[in-house]
């Protein structure tokens, strides 16, 4: 993360069209001719097409599919807020309207919430139309997307100087999002929240650390400056599941130069989360180590990175 300006009044950056899926299964089915005849050159050129497109392809035993690691450009121009409070939802509306409730309640900031419906589901894109808002604004993906690039469709279309990322399973008791700004007041600082982790010798594994300074702050509630998420292009979408995540996204944000600060008696309670309870162990146990080869893949020689060396 060269050292963080304070971010100017942005505006959603250009992105490149995502390609149609019937565009883009046109060449899937190209490169899978090409991998017959053992053209691998020209098969991986059409994978790395696909990829700048918006589509990975994923090969298996029984064949390659698409999956969508990007969402279509924001269709509109929202009025530019000092704060955009940003949650993704995949599911369980009743979380969504409790966070939403705590925002409009206890926020004094100029703010817009975005929710980022990601289920899949007819009705709670139904809901999220209907509850839109001058300050309230639902994307709906479909089909929907990894949470990586679930989260990128909300900075993409973040209409505020700082982006606070929530859990739709946390609930602001008080004013949370007031001393968020305060510490990203000091340019120094490119993430605040109020749940941090330090690693714990190794990069293998973190813990929870009150700081005030470490290596990460958890995606519970992360602040940041938008200028400073599509600098590095947001969340890798690769990590289509959440857990670690949130650890990459922090490396890459102070590996440009600035510190990720804890900021302490945060009004906000966790409820369940619901993600992790609902994903079968195993299950999770395996997509969680995925992710965590993929993040040391990265950054496992840069120890320099953390506050405890």
């Amino acid at each position: 993360m060269t050292r963080s300006k304070s971010c100017p009044r942005s505006r959603p950056r250009s992105r490149k069209r995502r390609t149609d899926r019937s565009e883009a299964q046109s060449l899937l089915e190209r490169r899978i001719e090409l991998r017959r005849e053992r053209n691998f050159a020209e098969a991986d050129a059409i994978r790395k097409q696909l990829q700048n497109a918006g589509w990975d392809v994923v090969d298996t035993a029984t064949g390659s599919e698409l999956q969508a690691i990007k969402a279509p450009p924001p269709s509109a121009t929202a009025p530019t807020r000092a704060v955009t409070l940003l949650t993704i939802m995949h599911g369980w509306q009743a979380d969504a309207e409790r966070w939403l409730l705590s925002v409009f309640t206890h926020t004094k900031a100029d703010f817009e919430a975005i929710v980022v419906d990601n289920s899949g589901d007819a009705r709670i894109a139904g809901w999220l139309q209907k509850r839109s808002a001058e300050r309230m604004r639902g994307i709906t993906l479909d089909p929907p997307l990894g949470f990586g690039a679930a989260v990128n469709a909300g900075i993409d279309a973040a209409a505020g100087d700082v982006i606070v990322l929530f859990d739709p399973g946390v609930e602001l008791k008080g004013d949370a999002v007031a001393p968020l700004l305060a510490a990203l007041s000091d340019p120094t600082v490119v993430l605040a929240g109020p749940f941090g982790l330090r690693a714990r010798g190794t990069m293998k594994e973190f813990e929870e650390s009150s700081g005030p300074e470490v290596d990460a702050i958890e995606g519970y509630c992360v602040a940041f400056r938008t200028s400073d998420a599509r600098a590095i292009e947001g969340y890798d979408p690769k990590f289509r599941f959440y857990r670690m995540a949130d650890v990459e996204f922090s490396f890459r944000l102070r590996d440009r130069g600035g510190r990720a600060v804890v900021v302490g008696d945060l009004p906000v309670d966790r409820h369940e989360h619901r993600l992790w309870e609902a994903t079968e162990p195993g299950e999770r146990d395996r997509l969680s180590r995925r992710n965590t080869y993929r993040f040391l893949d990265r950054w496992r020689e840069r120890e320099d990175l953390l506050v405890g060396k």
